[in-house]
């Protein structure tokens, strides 16, 4: 029954983390990098499109991002849904490709960005110690359904808590690199 909690416990954790490198990855760094442009969504006979159905988007160089719609009716909708985006890129449209130069970063964005991630990293470890409450929680209640000793309860809560250290030190960790990613020049 414990096992059972602490796998349940570092599934949940786990499912955590990737969330936070989907969040992390939507943070712009000076670097180009397509999934910078996953969350814009295209409106595309009718329906908001997510931008990755519409066209390819690849990184060209280490400062360019080039799209290539798969319809060329859709290239309007697509240029405009990228420049009305918070992103703040401007494409510039070559026949069926759109290259997309990414702006250098100033150093107070720099700071404003890292203020971002990190807040988003101590929402992952918020997430991360929920899971752990929740877990300690259940071994509580079968404790006092009688289902499991003082001994087990004890070593089980002991297990979550090192499963728990070892989710925060992975988002520390992912956090640094981050920074550190954002800090380049």
């Amino acid at each position: 029954m414990i096992d059972e909690i602490e796998l349940d416990a570092r599934e949940r954790m786990e499912k955590s983390i990737v969330a936070l490198k989907g969040q992390l990855s939507k943070i712009r760094t000076g670097r180009a990098h397509p999934s910078l442009l996953d969350s814009i969504m295209v409106p595309y006979y009718g329906a908001d499109t997510p931008l990755k159905q519409v066209a390819n988007v690849v990184a060209e160089d280490s400062r360019t991002l080039a799209v290539s719609v798969f319809d060329k009716s859709a290239m309007q909708a697509v240029e405009k849904a990228i420049m009305q985006s918070d992103l703040g890129l401007n494409p510039m449209s070559a026949g069926t490709t759109m290259r997309i130069p990414m702006p250098a970063l100033t150093e107070e964005r720099r700071k404003d960005l890292i203020k971002v991630v990190r807040n988003e990293a101590e929402q992952g470890r918020v997430a991360v110690r929920n899971i752990r409450r929740d877990a300690n929680s259940d071994i509580k209640e079968l404790l006092k359904e009688k289902e499991i000793s003082e001994d087990e309860s004890r070593a089980g809560e002991e297990n979550i808590q090192s499963t728990t250290n070892e989710f925060i030190k992975i988002i520390d960790g992912m956090l640094a690199d981050k920074e550190k990613e954002l800090m380049e020049v």
